[in-house]
């Protein structure tokens, strides 16, 4: 039977949701503690994660408070690390397929898919880029996913590792949070919700968003205060 588990997470963090989902999924118990990362606790970095990020875990251990994790327990960080883990210590369902094959094809799937989205989406709304990007990277996930299915077919941690930044994306644009141009969020995802281009993509992200793993760990409220203060558009002069 699997040690306990204290995930130490962040409702803001989509690294940290990643891990979250696929603990859920997993069914292996844990405990959730919250890290409030504007002001994290002192202990954390010292007795937990010393380059003091989420997600992390203590692993084994006596079974004490989360906010005063014991020495005796294994520190283990970095939510790639920690989906694999989770997955390896499941043994239903399967999180990860046993095909060799397979698994380096979910693999691959969050490595390439990772990057790119949350690149696109996170250069719209952080700096103005130019949407496009959105687009391509959706067209790449597409021609990467089965005609039906998940990423894999069945669902899979490579499920779990894109679920959080396709979900931050949505409520962003659809809220149009973001330094771009007033109404440019709104339209951006609309072609996404509309285009028949955009189809598979679009039914991919509601599988994704059905789940109960997803509806537990996603807190859209979070987003929409956190974006509203973090990504405020310029104030643009009248001329006279």
């Amino acid at each position: 039977m699997p040690e306990q588990i204290t995930l130490y997470t962040a409702k803001i963090c989509p690294w940290a949701h990643r891990a979250e989902i696929t603990l859920e999924e997993s069914g292996l118990p844990y405990k959730r503690y919250e890290i409030d990362l504007k002001n994290k606790p002192e202990w954390y970095a010292p007795k937990v994660n010393p380059a003091s990020k989420v997600p992390a875990i203590a692993y084994g251990g006596p079974d004490v408070s989360p906010d005063t994790p014991s020495p005796e327990s294994q520190k283990i960080a970095e939510s790639g690390v920690l989906i694999e883990l989770f997955a390896d210590l499941s043994s239903s369902p399967a999180l990860l397929p046993t095909d060799p094959v397979a698994r380096a094809r979910a693999r691959f799937f969050i490595e390439t898919v990772t990057p790119l989205f949350a690149g696109a989406y996170r250069g719209f709304i952080a700096r103005g880029e130019d949407p496009q990007a959105i687009f391509k990277a959706v067209e790449v996930i597409q021609g990467l996913l089965p005609a039906e299915g998940y990423a894999v077919g069945q669902w899979s941690i490579a499920d779990a590792a894109v679920t959080p930044f396709f979900a931050r994306a949505e409520v962003a644009l659809t809220n149009d949070l973001g330094v771009y141009e007033e109404g440019k969020g709104k339209a951006t995802w609309a072609v996404l919700e509309t285009d028949p281009k955009y189809a598979r993509f679009r039914k991919y992200l509601h599988d994704l968003k059905s789940r109960d793993s997803f509806k537990k760990t996603f807190h859209p409220e979070v987003i929409i205060n956190s974006y509203s203060k973090q990504y405020v558009r310029p104030v643009v002069q009248a001329h006279a």
